[in-house]
């Protein structure tokens, strides 16, 4: 348990964290790498050499000094990186190497403004944070070993399936190398692949999203390749692109994941994604769709055809079930793409289909207030989510613009062209059973 003392000293220094942070965590990872080079082998050096790793963990650092009066705040946060750290395999003996080179960098950084009584306050707050998440780390590993079909550690897969979903996304169907049984997941959750890259000579580690649903036999994942822009291709999703076929063998983690749907609501849900943002929620489409099937209405936005993964599969789907509608946005049609069958909507801004929310609430098939939302995973009971703000509109420049109950947003609002910290790629909105 902390002191107040320690807390007012850590959260005392919030604003100093706020100005150097970038620079103490960029001077901590080399330091670290240098004297355990060892853990290049589970952090993502792709985000290493484009500073994103770098500024979400000075982003966090800083979260954790501003909040640490209120640290229930964070705990949404906290089990994201649990499950995140879960997959990567972390173990509580790699948390004090972190905290010794994280506090040698504040000091080094900051010089003689880190005082001793700084420093000492931040140890103590760190250990803090490293009990909290060693211990829902060892809930999660344990569950996931217990459970039937499933495993700690790494587990050996076969390709069994590699199927190309469009220009950039390829889905690998695998199994278990030892045949036994694979353990069911939250539709939406993720695995994690590991892989050694030659380029490096180290193992990279990468998560991606079950684009389908359990089946007690094998997964499925679709991989985006990462070309790089201006930048380093991805090291992984080329390796997985181009060097892996049918009959070789990845590295599996156990499922993982905080964005999941209730699989045991009845509720109709809206499904709202972009890109190959698109697979946890064919997980979620999937499980909706069983029997008895739920009421489904999937937003999603893909440059074009070219790059529009299950493009078929779906539209199959929306013609089977007649409670599922799909709207399908191009930002950028190809010449042979043609409005009605291909997609319905053109541009960003949906251009021509009208700006007035009430108008896009019909386009959806809902109305005024029976809208509600939350991030994709099971609510706290002592929340009701009948008094969160009904949706106010739908638009792609962040995603989507839903108002959640205080404290509960799951997308920033940042200036036009600032990247997000939070990486999500979707939403599901959870409905009143109003009639629409």
């Amino acid at each position: 348990m902390l002191t107040q003392k320690t807390k007012d000293i850590v959260k005392a220094t919030a604003p100093v964290l706020a100005q150097h942070g970038y620079a103490i965590i960029q001077h901590f990872y080399k330091r670290m790498f240098q004297a355990h080079p060892e853990l290049k082998n589970i952090f993502n050096m792709a985000h290493q050499e484009r500073g994103e790793q770098q500024q979400a963990l000075a982003r966090a650092v800083y979260a954790y000094a501003a909040n640490i009066e209120n640290p229930e705040s964070l705990s949404a946060v906290l089990k994201d990186i649990a499950h995140k750290h879960a997959s990567l395999g972390v173990r509580p003996e790699q948390y004090p190497i972190v905290g010794e080179h994280l506090l040698a960098s504040i000091k080094e950084v900051l010089g003689d403004a880190a005082t001793d009584e700084i420093i000492s306050a931040w140890a103590q707050a760190y250990g803090n944070l490293a009990d909290i998440l060693a211990g829902m780390e060892s809930e999660l590993y344990e569950r996931s070993e217990e459970r039937a079909g499933g495993w700690a550690g790494w587990r050996r897969f076969i390709v069994r399936e590699k199927n190309p979903e469009s220009d950039v996304i390829t889905s690998f169907v695998l199994e278990p190398a030892d045949g036994g049984p694979v353990a069911d997941f939250e539709p939406g959750q993720y695995t994690s692949v590991a892989v050694q890259v030659p380029k490096l000579g180290y193992q990279q580690i990468r998560q991606y999203s079950l684009s389908d649903s359990p089946n007690g036999r094998s997964y499925r994942i679709s991989v985006k390749r990462e070309d790089g822009g201006l930048g380093t291709p991805g090291y992984v999703s080329s390796l997985l692109h181009d060097e892996i076929n049918v009959g070789d063998e990845l590295k599996l983690a156990a499922p993982y994941g905080n964005f999941y749907i209730d699989v045991s609501a009845t509720t109709p849900i809206v499904l709202i994604s972009g890109g190959v943002g698109l697979t946890p929620m064919v997980s979620m489409l999937k499980k909706a769709l069983q029997t008895p099937p739920r009421k489904v209405v999937f937003v999603h936005g893909a440059r074009n055809s070219a790059v529009h993964a299950m493009r078929d599969r779906l539209k199959e789907a929306s013609r089977t079930y007649p409670d599922f509608k799909l709207f399908i946005f191009y930002d950028d049609p190809l010449p042979t793409d043609i409005e009605g069958r291909d997609y319905d909507f053109a541009g960003r801004r949906r251009k021509g289909q009208g700006q007035h929310p009430a108008r896009r609430r019909r386009l959806l098939h809902l109305r005024t207030g029976s809208v509600h939302a939350h991030a994709a995973r099971q609510a706290p009971r002592s929340w009701n989510y009948r008094s969160a703000h009904p949706l106010r509109s739908i638009r792609s420049r962040s995603v989507c613009r839903v108002r959640l109950p205080p404290g509960r947003s799951c997308f920033e609002r940042r200036p036009r062209g600032k990247p997000s910290g939070l990486g999500c790629s979707g939403v599901w909105l959870k409905m009143r059973p109003t009639p629409v």
